[in-house]
């Protein structure tokens, strides 16, 4: 029995950035002695076991052959005769099918350190083939590693391109593509995301509604990367992609259904493309309040301000000379700032006090504009 490090914490150790997470495999072992010695089980499955102190992830070696669609049709082998080298080659990459002893010997049996240093994703043995994810898990590598100059290896791209041709994305849960789109949209690069399924065929696939021009990457496609250069959350980053790439509310809406979004990001997304065609200009106060109103701005200011923080990301994108989002940040606080409480006391209620309330904040829009009014 013997227990190594594998995986992405070697890559990321090499490449000398922070490990979050540390996996192993344990060769030459059955799952009954891994429970004798008080580690519980955790994948019925593929035999995962979580340590009774740490709480570490400990795989036994195994080896996987599809035997049907989709991420159950696969038959496990898991007993002490499998190798550590028949384990790491049923992995994605060479990068992250590299092994280190517990006396600290790197074991690299297909080529990772290599890889490492050329800078590339390139995928392990032809089982890479057997599971359609592993193309969405290469974009996501790549947008992570992409500030680092790694590229997909032409021969990867090129099995990439096979699969998909194939239909084989078919095969994929709307969870599971929406899980890798998630964390894609995390990583520094996200548009390297698309690049790469672009470049196979999967984008058009698995996102029609998302425009790709033939000679050239899209605008929202740049302004991705903007977002992430800024620090922008992932709901942010996703708002922004829907509202610089200029598509329908509909459209939006049938990824939403197809992929079953969460409405953290949905919602965000769904405003920013309502709002954008909308926004207010000039002096009048009733086009401000009305937009607010309609943007749901006042019962929801948290969601209000992500959107003012996308749209004014995408001012400096664009190098508008009118800051829209200035102004609207400027309106609502002056708008949050009228207080119901005199109206209160008057007795007022129903449609009657909604009327004066909407004139009150009218009211103090209109001293706000005529001491500061904003750009036409």
């Amino acid at each position: 029995m013997e227990t190594l490090l594998v995986g992405g914490a070697i890559r990321d150790e090499l490449l000398g950035l922070p490990v979050h997470e540390r996996d192993y495999v344990v060769v030459g072992a059955t799952a009954a002695e891994m429970r004798a010695q008080g580690y519980r089980q955790v994948g019925r499955d593929f035999p995962v076991f979580l340590h009774p102190r740490s709480g570490a992830e400990y795989a036994l070696a195994r080896t996987e052959r599809k035997r049907g669609q989709g991420h159950r049709g696969f038959e496990v082998q898991a007993d002490p005769t499998v190798t550590l080298e028949d384990d790491l080659r049923r992995r994605d990459l060479t990068i992250n099918a590299m092994a280190r002893a517990s006396d600290g010997t790197l074991i690299d049996p297909y080529g990772g350190q290599r890889d490492l240093a050329a800078r590339v994703l390139r995928h392990v043995s032809s089982a890479f083939s057997e599971d359609p994810l592993r193309i969405l898990r290469v974009a996501r590598f790549a947008a992570r590693l992409a500030p680092l100059g790694f590229s997909v290896a032409p021969e990867t791209q090129a099995l990439m391109t096979d699969m998909v041709a194939a239909g084989m994305l078919a095969e994929l849960s709307p969870e599971r593509i929406w899980r890798e789109w998630e964390k894609a949209l995390e990583q520094a690069a996200p548009g390297a995301f698309f690049d790469v399924l672009e470049a196979c065929g999967a984008h058009a696939v698995l996102w029609p509604e998302l425009p790709w021009p033939d000679k050239e990457r899209p605008v929202w496609r740049h302004f991705l990367d903007f977002l992430a250069a800024r620090a922008a959350g992932a709901p942010l980053r996703y708002a922004g992609l829907w509202l610089a790439a200029e598509v329908s509310v509909s459209a939006h809406t049938r990824v939403v259904s197809r992929y079953r979004v969460p409405a953290r990001f949905a919602d965000l997304a769904d405003l920013a493309l309502r709002a954008l065609p909308a926004l207010p200009a000039g002096g009048a106060t009733d086009p401000w309040l009305s937009f607010l109103e309609q943007t749901d701005a006042l019962r929801r200011p948290a969601r209000f301000e992500e959107f003012l923080d996308v749209l004014s990301i995408w001012e400096h994108f664009t190098g508008d000379l009118v800051p829209r989002s200035m102004q609207l940040r400027t309106v609502l606080k002056a708008v949050q700032a009228v207080s119901s409480e005199p109206l209160r006391q008057t007795g007022l209620t129903g449609p009657e006090f909604g009327r004066s309330l909407r004139q009150m904040r009218l009211n103090t829009l209109q001293a706000l504009f005529e001491h500061s009014p904003p750009a036409p």
